[in-house]
This record gives structure tokens, sequence and C-alpha cells, in this order.
């Protein structure tokens, strides 16, 4: 045996604590991440306290500040995390090819209804949420956010032209004015249903706008959007 070489147990660096390997560490901030991100759908950025946050990812307050410089940071990788998740989920209900665009759009809605309610009204949209705290959050944010909001726009948009056989910039433009109007209702119709408990609210706006888009398009019959009551 060598007598200089070291007789320190392996994985450990003079008295320190073992290092984490990569696998763990990541581990550790998905689990931050996933926390921050139920605590923000359901409370929002400025009431979400960090320790509430390692409370339940059951992470120590120090190491913290080892996977992100402050709350900021940590919100920012929150917002690319759920808009990550986000971006794929409209990209397999909307990418179903095994039924026509309206029915894919209806699918997506169908599900965030079935959502909204498993998680009993608590949780909202993490990017409406945030908009609604603009005047106290980052200056950072608001790009992020914005960014997102584009791209579900551009993937809602993609969807609804595929109902034209030979799509033209003018399609092109009507499907991107309908896909930023789709959001804008969408996220107060979320809104509503956290508010009132019910996704009746959800429903109205679908309905509504997928019987607005078919009438455009030439699907259905002309007829009134808001039929009387019977």
């Amino acid at each position: 045996m060598n007598p200089t070489a070291s007789t320190r147990p392996p994985g450990r660096r003079g008295r320190g604590r073992p290092r984490k390997d990569v696998s763990e560490q990541h581990d550790i901030r998905q689990q931050l991440i996933q926390a921050g991100t139920i605590a923000l759908t359901e409370k929002g950025f400025s009431a979400s306290g960090l320790d509430d946050i390692l409370h339940a990812a059951n992470v120590a307050k120090g190491s913290f500040y080892h996977y992100f410089r402050n709350k900021e940071d940590f919100g920012s990788a929150v917002i690319e995390s759920y808009a990550r998740h986000f971006n794929a989920k409209l990209d397999r209900w909307l990418g179903d090819e095994a039924y026509p665009p309206l029915q894919r759009l209806r699918h997506f809605m169908e599900d965030a209804k079935a959502g909204i309610m498993r998680h009993s009204y608590r949780r909202g949209c993490l990017i409406g949420n945030l908009g609604q705290e603009l005047p106290i959050l980052p200056a950072s944010f608001h790009q992020e956010l914005r960014g997102v909001l584009v791209g579900w726009e551009r993937r809602v948009a993609a969807c609804l032209m595929a109902i034209f056989d030979t799509p033209s910039p003018a399609c092109s433009h009507i499907c991107l004015r309908w896909a930023e109007f789709f959001w804008i209702g969408w996220e107060g119709a979320i809104l509503r249903a956290r508010l009132e408990r019910s996704v009746q609210p959800m429903s109205l706006f679908s309905d509504i706008f997928l019987e607005m888009v078919e009438t455009e398009c030439g699907l259905k019959d002309t007829a009134p959007i808001f039929s009387p009551p019977s």
C-alpha cells in the first residue's frame, strides 16, 4: 500500500459532507420546482412563502440557495418548467390527427375541466395567476409570461389552421386572432370557475368559442351564438 495514499472513505472530500451526485441534485431541484408549481397555481407568487415551499418539498432552507440564487430565480425556473409541461400537453391534444381540429380543442378543454375539478378548484393556471400579480412581480417575469402565452396562441392557431383545406395568409391572420381571443377568454373562464367552484364558466366559453369558429368557417348553418332561453 502506498503510505502517502489517502485513507478517507470513498465519496468524501476532507471533512465536508458527501457530494450529492448529479441525479440526486436534479431530483432535489425538481422537488423544489414541483412544490413551487403547486404553490403558485394555488396561491400565486407573492402569497407563496419560501418556508412553506421548502417544507412541502422536504428540503432544508440552506439547500435552496445551492439550486437558486433567490426567489426570483426560483420563480423563473417554475415558469419555465410549467411552460414545458403545458406545451407538451397542448401538443398532445391539439396534434391528435385522429380527430378534427375543433374536436381536438374541445378535448383539451374537457381535460382542463377534469383537472380543475380533480384539485377541488384550488389550482388555476400558473401563467394566469401570475398575470394578475404583474404590478408586484419582478420585471423579468413580464416578458417570460408574455412569451409563454404567445407560444400557446401559436399552438391553438396551428390547430385552427387545420380546418382549412387550402390555408392562406388571410386564414393565418384570422386564426392567430382567434387564438389570442381564445386565451384571453379561457384564462378568464378558469378564474371564474375557481370563484364559483363550478366548471360552468369554462363550459360556457368553450361552447361559444367553438360555435363562433364553426359559424365563421361555414361548418354549420348561421345561427345566433347566444340562444334565448327556452
